[in-house]
């Protein structure tokens, strides 16, 4: 079949769906067509809005007849430009935003099922309103959407407790690129039927089917948390410490973030209202949090006894623990705003890369070592959830350094920390999956199984290959 033009398709898409779900307006096409980051401006060719899974499912079996390539998007959030247009013009975007609704909530299973387009904050808000907890936690969960966090198998600040996204997930309801739609919505925890499905399309990026809705598993509410910022002497302290409070806690540590004084200094200088309430005088501090549903005595009494040792052993030179909610806020806030912080700052480099945790604090040092040598322009902000070996490895530009100048070294710096990661048998791409971005850093670093294996799965479910084109794999 001939591929029709840009208008042709159009015109089929407007005759067929109608001027409600197929979109034109060029002020809402300019805003689908820009990445978060504003690192990718493409063109969209419509804007399409669904309302159901019917609609989807013949959006994407008349693209899929009319060659016309599809992006899905969700809130537009993520970091790799995986949800942005080419800048052909005839790229159909995707947005699930009308799919929205919390299907149903089954506290007594501990699950619900929230369609594609529900923003992360509504499925949190729905789950707490049954007295149940939903454990996926990002920054931008006032805005992100289920359907991309599943796309993208989401981290955030709980994975130490409760995995990443894909963790979190019984069943999924998917159209493929033809429009048949595959409902693997199950509520079980035990289903050994054959291949599980879900789990080839979440990371997926949409680009081997549209995933519409979600079976997500909730836990009891966390009604208490103990939370502490503690001063470490080094990254190996923060290890021993790390491993010291899981095993007091009996695996109830939620969270165990490493931040630099850099990047405290940094939020001190460029963020408002930000209250640190120690002393800056160590090189390394961990955020801790250990969370439970049980009386909060005991978990405040596990951390202050975990840190009165890990004290006698050297290893964290000073401590301050929460004793309400606001500064337990406080805390997270100076978590928090560091990236805002860094874009304040100027110009930065950022990496999402992953190190066993054994050997976290061995390739931290190599690779500062490696950017205090050679690229002088840069102020190594390096922070993250250290509990799970995820590590957002930035350069932000150094103060007095020209502008540009920092930037002009991307390419040198991103394959130096990539290839020193690989010798570290780690991953460039912990929790913000692949998008355009870094096609060719998969291409680099996996194997040509890998890369073999993952091109007949797409051609499998994409054969025309119309599904987020230039997204994870060059094919």
């Amino acid at each position: 079949m001939m591929r029709e033009g840009p208008s042709s398709a159009l015109g089929q898409l407007q005759q067929r769906f109608g001027a409600d779900l197929i979109v034109t307006d060029p002020a809402q096409l300019a805003v689908v067509s820009v990445d978060h980051r504003q690192l990718y401006r493409g063109q969209a060719l419509a804007l399409a809005l669904p309302r159901t899974v019917e609609d989807v499912s013949a959006l994407l079996a008349l693209c899929n007849a009319l060659r016309i390539a599809v992006v899905p998007q969700g809130g537009n959030t993520s970091y790799c430009g995986g949800a942005t247009p080419d800048a052909s013009g005839q790229q159909l975007v995707i947005s699930l935003r009308r799919l929205n609704r919390i299907r149903s909530v089954e506290p007594e299973n501990d699950s619900l099922v929230a369609e594609a387009g529900c923003i992360l904050a509504d499925v949190q808000r729905a789950a707490e309103e049954a007295g149940r907890f939903f454990p996926l936690s990002l920054g931008s969960e006032g805005s992100c959407q289920i359907g991309g966090n599943l796309s993208t198998n989401a981290g955030g600040l709980n994975v130490l407790r409760y995995g990443m996204t894909r963790d979190l997930v019984l069943g999924l309801e998917v159209v493929l690129a033809d429009g048949r739609v595959l409902s693997t919505l199950s509520r079980l925890r035990k289903d050994n039927t054959g291949y599980d499905l879900k789990h080839v399309f979440i990371g997926a990026e949409g680009t081997l089917g549209v995933i519409t809705a979600a079976s997500l598993k909730l836990f009891p509410p966390p009604a208490f948390a103990a939370t502490a910022l503690v001063a470490v002497q080094s990254v190996d302290a923060a290890i021993e410490l790390l491993m010291q409070v899981k095993h007091d806690s009996a695996g109830q540590v939620s969270s165990f973030e490493l931040i630099p004084r850099s990047a405290l200094e940094l939020v001190q200088q460029y963020v408002e209202a930000a209250e640190i309430p120690l002393a800056l005088e160590s090189d390394w501090y961990v955020l801790i949090e250990i969370t439970s549903s049980q009386a909060a005595y005991r978990i405040t009494e596990i951390l202050e006894q975990g840190l009165s040792r890990a004290m006698e052993q050297a290893w964290i030179t000073d401590a301050v623990i929460a004793q309400s909610e606001r500064e337990r806020q406080n805390l997270w806030y100076l978590r928090e705003h560091i990236p805002e912080a860094q874009r304040r700052r100027g110009e930065s480099l950022k990496h999402d890369v992953s190190i066993s945790i054994d050997r976290l604090a061995a390739f931290l040092r190599q690779a500062a070592d490696w950017v205090a040598q050679n690229v002088p322009e840069a102020h190594l902000i390096c922070y993250g959830h250290a509990g799970d070996g995820n590590l957002h490895f930035n350069l932000s530009q150094a103060p007095g350094s020209a502008t540009g100048a920092l930037l002009a070294q991307q390419d040198r710096v991103k394959r130096a920390i990539h290839d020193l990661v690989q010798s570290f048998d780690g991953s460039f791409s912990a929790e913000h999956g692949i998008g355009q971005l870094k096609v060719t850093e998969l291409e680099r670093y996996s194997s040509p199984l890998e890369l073999e294996l993952m091109r007949q799965i797409k051609r499998g479910f994409d054969p025309n290959h119309i599904l987020n084109p230039g997204k994870v794999l060059n094919v």
